[in-house]
This record gives C-alpha cells, sequence and structure tokens, in this order.
C-alpha cells in the first residue's frame, strides 16, 4: 500500500483584518487605530499558510466554503502562490467571504474578535471527500464556529464527528481545533467528534470550557495536577492519542497511557513581539509538521513553540513565519522559559 503523504486542512477559511489599537476601550470611549493589516485567518488556512512559509516538502490541501467576492478570490489566488491543492475549495454564491475584525492592543498583543460567520457557515459534512486523498494528516477546525458541522443530529452527533469518522475509516490521522467561545457549548458538541480525533489541541480557556477544569496557575504557568485531571476527563471522551494544551509560557501534551510532556515557550524579547493573532495555529502547523515527518512528540513539540514564536515576529497570522530550519534556530538562539529540557 502506497505510504499517505501530506497534510489536508479543513473548516473556516477567514480573513482578518487586524487592527492595532492603544488600548481596548470601554463602551462608548474611543481607541485610536495605529495600524492595520489584512491577513489570513482560519485553522486552514492559517496552517496551510505556515506549513507553506516553513516551506515543507510534502502536498497541502484545502477544504472549506468562500464566498462569491473579491476576498474569496483573493484566497483562492493565495492558494495557488502557495501550491494548496484548493480542489475541495467551494465558492459560495450570494454569501460573503467569513472575515474578523481583530482588536490587538500594541503594548498587551491581547486579541479581542469580532467575527461574520459568512460562507463557513454553510459547510456541511457532505462538503468533504476523503475517497482519494492520499494525505497523511487531516486537521479541522474550528469546532463551534462551524455551524453547518457542529449541528447535533438525531443520534447525538455532530457533522464533525461524522468527517471526522470518515477520514479515520481511510487511515488518516485526525487532529481538531476549538474556538474560544464564551458559551456552555463546549460539552454539548465537541464530545462527540473526540473518539475520530488523534490529536486534539485546545488553549487554557477552551479546556476549561471542555472540562469545567482550570488547567493554569495565577502567574499563567501550567497548573500539572490540574492539567492532568482535565487530559483524564477529555481522554474518557475518546480521544485517540495526543491532548496538546498550548498556552503563552508554553505546552503540554498527554496521551492516553498518561504520558505527559512539557515543553516551555521560546524566551526571546517581548520588544520583538509584534502580535499574537494566529499563534495557536502556527503551533499546531509545527507539531502537525513534525507528526508528519515521524518525529517524536518531544520534537513535535519543541517544533510547534519554535514556529509558533516566529509568527509573534509580525501582527498579522503568518507573515513572521521563516522556514522550518529558520524557525527552529529562532528558538534555540534565544532558549526556552525556565523548565525547557
Amino acid at each position: 500500500m502506497k505510504a499517505r503523504n501530506g497534510i489536508i486542512a479543513g473548516g473556516n477559511w477567514i480573513v482578518d483584518f487586524i487592527k492595532l489599537i492603544d488600548t481596548y476601550p470601554q463602551e462608548n470611549a474611543l481607541a485610536n487605530i495605529l495600524e492595520e493589516k489584512t491577513g489570513n485567518g482560519g485553522a486552514p488556512f492559517n496552517v496551510l499558510k505556515a506549513l507553506s512559509k516553513m516551506g515543507v516538502s510534502f502536498p497541502l490541501e484545502g477544504i472549506g466554503m468562500v464566498g462569491d467576492d473579491e476576498t474569496g478570490r483573493n484566497v483562492l489566488r493565495q492558494c495557488g502562490e502557495m501550491g494548496v491543492d484548493a480542489r475541495q475549495l467551494r465558492v459560495v454564491k450570494d454569501c460573503g467571504t467569513s472575515f474578523t475584525d481583530v482588536m490587538t492592543v500594541a503594548d498587551s498583543g491581547r486579541r479581542t474578535f469580532f467575527h461574520y460567520r459568512g460562507a463557513s457557515a454553510h459547510l456541511q459534512a457532505d462538503d468533504f471527500d476523503f475517497s482519494s486523498c492520499e494525505a497523511k494528516i487531516f486537521h479541522l477546525g474550528y469546532l463551534l464556529l462551524l455551524d453547518g458541522l457542529d449541528r447535533i443530529d438525531e443520534e447525538g452527533r455532530s457533522g464533525a464527528s461524522r468527517v471526522l469518522e470518515q477520514a479515520v475509516n481511510r487511515g488518516i490521522l485526525t487532529s481538531i481545533d476549538i474556538v474560544s467561545e464564551q458559551s456552555d457549548r463546549y460539552r454539548k458538541i465537541v464530545p462527540s467528534s473526540l473518539p475520530f480525533v488523534d490529536v486534539l489541541f485546545l488553549n487554557e480557556f477552551e479546556a476549561a470550557g471542555l472540562t469545567g477544569i482550570g488547567i493554569l496557575d495565577d502567574n499563567g504557568a501550567p497548573d500539572f495536577p490540574r492539567m492532568a485531571d482535565a487530559a483524564f476527563e477529555i481522554t474518557r471522551m475518546g480521544v485517540r492519542k495526543w491532548i496538546i494544551f498550548h498556552f503563552p509560557a508554553g505546552a503540554v501534551a498527554f496521551n492516553r497511557e498518561g504520558r505527559c510532556l512539557y515543553q516551555p515557550c521560546v524566551l526571546f524579547p517581548r520588544d520583538l513581539i509584534r502580535g499574537t493573532v494566529g499563534a495557536g495555529d502556527a503551533f499546531a502547523a509545527g507539531v502537525l509538521a513534525g507528526i508528519h515527518e515521524d518525529w517524536p512528540m518531544e520534537a513535535a513539540l519543541e517544533s510547534g513553540v519554535c514556529v509558533a514564536a516566529s509568527s509573534l515576529l509580525a501582527p498579522d497570522a503568518s507573515n513572521g513565519i521563516m522556514s522550518w530550519d529558520e524557525c527552529m534556530a529562532f528558538g534555540r538562539k534565544w532558549g526556552f522559559s525556565s523548565g525547557a529540557s
């Protein structure tokens, strides 16, 4: 049997309109826009662009929906420039491409998002075809932001769970990411997908939404006992291989056997940081690239934090990302915060 090769990513195709602001205002107050950028957004767009910027040698493919507008046409042009197979990236008539207004505070890098769901809301399970797919990994995101895939059917399963099951049945490794939503929907929508997920990425906010357990201490450092409790709860929901928590201070991965790996973040000067938009997706791209190349998880996590660190060098999601070798060299040049081995 021919070995699988490549990464296929599906879900939200978004364009980010990023405003760098001096402060986040209270209602009825004013903030100054210092800088404005347009960039890629959404899990598949961000992950595939990161992989392209890294210069990976394996094929890339995208699945999703864009609007019948100039923004959507620009997304398709970028896919062509990146060498991403966009045959399953379809155009929705009479609908705009999904976009997000991202407000980034200059001195803290903190982000606030205002999202228009647009074409991505029309994506359904039937829009995914793995019959001729040769990819090794399928990455899906963001759950809770894909109306057609978040809908629960009469059997208590989401459309996303059906899509992931298709991929698993084809022998494709699966990974997912979740949106950071302020709601009680995590435990209603996400669990039916988890038995078909090999690698789950989630930040501290999403982990708390899914398990009810806070995984960081008051200083933003990992609280390992509580993190282990959260990982155990998620393992009971069915994740097949790895649960990977990522947060500003680094990342922690747990497997089903209870093995725990901690990778601190790259410790480089704060004044080099231009923005944190897309850092989670850059981290996922670095980890998935390592998994694709059969690296041990320790090395894949290091790859993840190095690629994420490079993404912070630009205000948008991807322009700061360097070649894979350069990302790794950047991380090793500055070193990792205390606790790195």
